[in-house]
């Protein structure tokens, strides 16, 4: 009897601390990534905690001149990320970079389809893009893209994975397997400008 009573109270305990670490891993997700009205959507915002999961990235890594700096900033309580710089195609360089190697693999619903991303964004009227890379590319060249015009004031900009462009096939992207994801100042000389401050994925 006194066996059988420290065998349920073990269980007990194991159950107990399998759903802590589900609560731990909850929390953890939920202070990153807000999910939509019935899960419709992943919202990513930008503010002082994801911040740590992206990064600025140029050029510089492989011998170009582009020099620029990725910062938070902020307009009437509205908090957001922030690209400048100048763009420059010499030495064979031409990009500055805000990049996340968070993978959304751990955190979207596999049972749905990631169909596309909108971004809240604004800046000086340039071309942009969106740099993804996936568990199938390769190098730090092999990604899919998509480009979109960040004007003056706040617009909501959707781009579908499926108008996404792969740059050495024509393969089609899957939403659910992203690796990377960059907001790039690409392609050209320009003084690049660009803020976001907020990523919806939607299904």
């Amino acid at each position: 009897m006194i066996i059988y009573n420290i065998t349920i109270l073990a269980k007990l305990i194991y159950n107990f601390f399998l759903s802590m670490r589900l609560i731990v891993l909850i929390i953890i997700l939920i202070n990153f990534v807000s999910l939509g009205t019935l899960a419709e959507e992943i919202r990513v915002p930008f503010n002082k905690e994801s911040a740590r999961y992206w990064g600025y990235i140029s050029d510089r890594t492989m011998g170009g001149i582009s020099n620029g700096q990725a910062f938070l900033d902020e307009d009437k309580n509205n908090i957001f990320a922030r690209l400048t710089g100048n763009v420059s195609t010499e030495n064979n360089g031409g990009f500055i970079q805000l990049r996340s190697t968070l993978s959304f693999l751990d955190i979207n619903n596999l049972e749905k389809e990631l169909r596309g991303v909108r971004l809240n964004t604004k800046g000086n009227g340039e071309t942009y893009h969106i740099f993804i890379r996936t568990s199938k590319t390769r190098s730090y060249s092999d990604f899919y893209y998509a480009t979109f015009i960040a004007n003056e004031e706040w617009k909501i900009v959707d781009l579908p994975f499926n108008e996404f462009k792969h740059r050495f096939s024509n393969s089609v992207l899957d939403g659910n397997d992203i690796q990377t994801f960059g907001i790039v100042a690409y392609g050209r000389d320009f003084y690049s400008d660009v803020s976001v401050s907020e990523i919806i994925f939607y299904f």
